[in-house]
């Protein structure tokens, strides 16, 4: 569980440095845009790898015991996150509607989640992940532009066919093979 905890805190951890921009252009005056991406990008890379080998090493401890269809609510939930997952990427009507479609997926991941499972460290990871995509909405809206992140423009159609066609693949994809090949478990029965 140590494990778990110790990727929780370096992934968010780093993620949260842009909602502090007075820490984060310290750290590009010290290291340069380059220097500070790659450091953000080596440190995302380790809290990854920490959390998703914590998780797969935490013993099971069962808080309470979800009913058995909450799996199938959890599938519904996970469509459109995979199609936000793309749209996130592709200027169009539905990352100018929704605005920070990324986020929008990480909690919609995390509550789908928390739903079908109910031991201890779903409760840690997927209650961590919804925490830091809830903070990081409200603080996104305070923050001043940096340049990296700018306000959402639709973009042709096509890109949000990309994204629904894409997403509903990719969802298919894991759904049947990619979750129980990564993650060891089969959502569908």
């Amino acid at each position: 569980m140590t494990l778990l905890i110790i990727g929780i805190v370096v992934m968010i951890g780093i993620h949260l440095v842009p909602a502090f921009p007075d820490v984060r252009e310290r750290l590009i005056g010290q290291l340069g845009h380059n220097g500070y991406r790659l450091l953000f990008s080596v440190l995302s890379t380790l809290g990854l790898v920490l959390l998703i080998y914590g998780f797969a090493k935490a013993p099971v401890v069962q808080v309470w015991s979800p009913p058995y269809w909450t799996r199938y609510v959890a599938m519904v939930l996970m469509v459109p996150v995979f199609i936000l997952l793309i749209a996130a990427y592709l200027p169009g009507e539905i990352k100018a509607k929704v605005k920070h479609p990324f986020l929008v997926a990480i909690k919609t991941w995390a509550l789908a989640h928390l739903i079908a499972n109910g031991d201890l460290a779903s409760i840690i990871l997927f209650g961590s992940f919804l925490a830091y995509a809830v903070f990081d909405r409200i603080a996104l809206k305070r923050r001043p532009a940096t340049g990296l992140v700018t306000a959402p423009e639709a973009g042709p159609k096509r890109n949000d066919v990309i994204a629904v066609v894409g997403g509903l693949v990719l969802y298919v994809v894991f759904l049947l093979w990619l979750h129980p090949l990564l993650i060891g478990t089969a959502p569908l029965p």
